[in-house]
């Protein structure tokens, strides 16, 4: 029985994108690229080569500095080399969201355990761009309704991986819950969906409150059952 990091990898290796976007929309999927399913593979191999069951956390969708250069969420390439004591071809940079969500895993007890406990992914695991800039996939209408598809058939093979379906979480507590509360209503994935806020927000405009943030995350996280 294959683990739970051959799922993981096997899901990005041969995911199947979109192909009727909206005119000017491009997709984000590093994952595609031999050096970035490398270092996927690495990631996953390190910290999920076991079948132990996981809750999810599902973020927006990739952006260009994060996922979308290492293909792995929440994670930029400083993280990954700092925190994950991965070796990269990336040039180091590093995103506001990956320096929150890496101070709450340190804070949880560091990646070997937060990723025992967890899988970030997000609600469309392929970004958008437009322009050379990120898009959210609800931020175009268009582009929401040309994924929608996409999206609940990705949350169905991640869910088939064994996952815990009481609750999970929502990064991202009104655009992005909104829809996936849509989405789950119809197809029952979840009992129940937590949001939490989203992480750039916090660093960009709460920032002196960023350690009442990190523990509403924890509180959040660490509730029983």
């Amino acid at each position: 029985m294959p683990s739970l990091a051959e799922k993981i990898i096997a899901f990005y290796r041969y995911l199947q994108p979109p192909s009727n976007l909206p005119p000017g929309v491009e997709i984000l999927f590093p994952q595609q690229k031999e050096e970035v399913i490398k270092i996927v593979e690495i990631f996953f191999n390190k910290y999920y080569n076991d079948d132990h069951s996981r809750r999810l956390i599902f973020g927006i969708n990739p952006g260009r500095f994060g996922a979308g250069t290492t293909g792995i969420n929440f994670t930029a390439p400083k993280q990954l080399k700092e925190f994950c004591d991965i070796d990269h071809p990336f040039k180091s940079q590093s995103e506001l969201s990956a320096e929150f969500i890496y101070e709450l895993i340190n804070t949880y007890g560091g990646a070997g355990k937060f990723y025992k406990d967890y899988f970030i992914t997000s609600v469309s695991p392929l970004g958008f761009t437009k322009k050379g800039v990120n898009l959210n996939y609800y931020d175009d209408k268009e582009l929401q309704k040309a994924v929608t598809a996409f999206i609940v058939s990705s949350i169905q093979q991640q869910v088939s991986f064994g996952f815990q379906t009481d609750y999970c979480f929502c990064i991202g507590g009104d655009k992005n819950l909104k829809f996936f509360s849509s989405v789950n209503n119809e197809y029952h994935f979840f009992k129940e969906i937590i949001p939490l806020p989203h992480p750039r927000f916090i660093m960009q405009y709460r920032r002196k409150q960023k350690q009442k943030f990190i523990d509403q995350y924890l509180q959040a996280l660490l509730l029983p059952g």
